[in-house]
């Protein structure tokens, strides 16, 4: 074999197994594994998973933050103003530089499969041209799925559309929109059908940016969700952030949740975006900016986590951690039940695997590319609360991340202490 994975926790609560590798996929999962490896890596007893999945995150505009100015008032608005001046004036190679850096950060903290939300209003769609640049330059060591996403809007100026469906034609994965950017309601109706339209034309999938806004009045989910249903597509369609669900009257918000199981639709919430931008207006008491993640997952709604911003005119900070992001969620949409923890680490690997559609051939089972990640935790709850380093992480059978844990001693008494915070 290539290589063997000793002493791995594939499961919680279950006992180690060996992993066997060899031509970049599994062939051997069990207990021991008597012959030796080229290479050969001792878990010690920690987890063994699948690679994170990133379900949402904006890498035109990653690293970007204080170009041409910092977003002072940290409200959504502003931020798509700075955005709209940064993006008058970069060039492709700019993309390019800062989105490679923040894909080596993900990579590094174990996510090897990104959906990209890319900006298509960009009038010589210099982004959308770097960000699939770097998706074929790339693919060795990570899957990069692009979203031509209509930041602008797709009605409210005029040559958007085209430029959506140009985009789409130069070969992004995703129709992505942006319903509550348009200038009526009615026009945002007319965007939900554009994109469906296309995604009809082009066999492509569908994420939508919807409903990313405090207004218990902005209702577009429902609209999505009815297309997906008379379309056929279940699986195949995508809401993103639905913050407003957050202020929606109870009645109302428990039929539109039982539209998005029976339609199929996907949700993905971005708790650092989602918090730090929403409800800026209310003065206080402040709602959450989140949706109403836990009656969807309770409904059986797949419910999958993203980054969205990582140091951009829309978020100042972060380092692309995807236990990061679950970790704050735990604490901002009341997540903290044994099983709902355990929800939280499916909402970064197999939630989102099912977001991407990419489920058939995603996991650590024999015949799967062998694509897998060590962490620093020995169980989910561990890893979460810790927001555990990735030890390493594997593509087809090979180490292309490596952390080593911070050693931390501390002196007492004359006695020294090593510290991991663990119990």
């Amino acid at each position: 074999m290539d290589l063997i994975i000793r002493n791995a926790k594939v499961k919680s609560q279950e006992s180690t197994v060996d992993i066997g590798i060899k031509d970049g996929k599994f062939v051997q999962i069990t207990e021991t594994i008597q012959e030796k490896a080229m290479k050969e890596i001792d878990a010690l007893e920690n987890l063994v998973r699948p690679p994170f999945v990133e379900s949402h995150i904006h890498l035109d505009s990653a690293l970007s933050v204080g170009n041409p100015r910092y977003n002072q008032s940290g409200t959504l608005l502003e931020a798509i103003d700075i955005w709209g001046e940064y993006k008058t004036n970069f060039s492709k190679e700019d993309v390019k530089t800062r989105a490679k850096q923040a894909i080596q950060w993900l990579i590094a903290n174990g996510v090897l499969h990104i959906r990209a939300h890319t900006d298509s209003t960009e009038p010589n769609l210099r982004t959308m041209k770097a960000i699939l640049e770097l998706k074929e330059e790339l693919k060795q060591y990570v899957d990069l799925q692009v979203v031509a996403f209509p930041q602008d809007g797709i009605f409210a100026y005029q040559g958007m559309d085209s430029l959506l469906e140009e985009a789409i034609k130069m070969g992004a994965d995703v129709v992505g929109g942006l319903p509550q950017a348009e200038l009526t309601r009615e026009d945002g109706i007319k965007s939900i059908q554009y994109v469906f339209d296309l995604a009809e034309k082009y066999d492509k999938l569908i994420d939508i940016h919807t409903d990313e806004t405090g207004d218990d009045q902005s209702r577009f989910t429902e609209v999505i969700a009815k297309f997906t249903i008379e379309r056929d597509m279940a699986g195949l369609v995508t809401a993103s952030h639905t913050t407003a669900m957050h202020n929606y009257h109870n009645d109302y918000a428990a039929k539109l949740i039982h539209t998005i199981r029976r339609a199929g639709v996907n949700i993905v919430t971005n708790p650092f975006s989602n918090a730090l931008l929403q409800n800026r207006l209310d003065g206080y008491p402040k709602k959450r900016g989140t949706t109403r993640v836990d009656e969807l997952l309770a409904s059986g709604v797949n419910v999958s986590i993203g980054n969205d911003n990582l140091m951009d005119p829309f978020g100042p900070i972060g380092k692309g951690s995807m236990l990061q992001a679950a970790h704050l969620l735990l604490h901002t949409a009341h997540l903290s039940g044994e099983k709902q923890i355990g929800q939280l680490f499916q909402m970064i690997s197999h939630n989102g695997a099912k977001t991407l559609h990419i489920s058939d051939g995603y996991g650590i089972k024999e015949g799967n590319k062998a694509d897998c990640i060590i962490l620093d935790a020995t169980d989910e709850k561990e890893a979460i609360r810790l927001t555990s380093e990735c030890l390493y992480v594997i593509r087809c059978g090979k180490v292309i991340s490596e952390t080593k844990p911070a050693k931390r001693v501390v002196r007492m008494d004359n006695d020294s202490f090593q510290i991991d915070f663990k119990k």
